[in-house]
């Protein structure tokens, strides 16, 4: 089986900003696995070759003002057909809510470009409180939910993937 490509996404371009600790650690879990080449792609660098190429997403995103960032939505906006038949999984962080309103808002957005949201999240509250100095949580629980979420993103890629071989898809 050719392994999956996957774009993980930082969505925050904030001075001080604590999504690179969190890209990765996404990211090395990924390279870890067999079944996943792993790019990852910065809100500000508008990477849209790595989108193309890309077989499932998965977007790291902090919550502002109970939403996502700008500068994701302006790179999100920026490309069309690299989402379109691909799944895309979240990993948020935050205050209190963990980042899930800035997911909830993402998940219509990526619906809209006709892309798959993985229902299953990782989400982090406070997430400086999370990780200890060797940029990975200190929970165990993390790395299930990573887990699932990666395996439910691969069935996905690939069902997803099988199907635009057969059938380009066409919005």
């Amino acid at each position: 089986m050719t392994p999956l490509r996957i774009a993980i996404i930082n969505g925050s371009t904030r001075t001080g900003r604590f999504g690179p600790m969190i890209v990765d650690w996404v990211a090395g879990a990924a390279r870890q696995r067999a079944d996943m080449v792993v790019d990852t792609v910065d809100a500000a660098s508008r990477s849209g070759e790595v989108l193309a190429a890309a077989d499932a997403f998965v977007v790291v995103t902090p919550e502002y003002n109970h939403s996502f960032p700008g500068d994701l939505k302006k790179l999100i906006d920026a490309h069309f057909t690299e989402w379109q038949a691909k799944p895309v999984a979240f990993v948020s962080h935050g205050g209190v809510s963990g980042g899930l309103r800035a997911v909830e808002h993402l998940r219509g957005v990526f619906a809209e470009l006709h892309a798959v949201g993985i229902r299953d999240s990782v989400s982090f509250h406070r997430p400086w409180n999370w990780f200890g100095s060797d940029g990975r949580p200190e929970s165990a629980q993390a790395e299930i939910a990573l887990k699932k979420m990666f395996d439910q993103l691969t069935w996905w890629a690939l069902a997803l993937r099988d199907a635009r071989a057969v059938r380009p898809f066409e919005a």
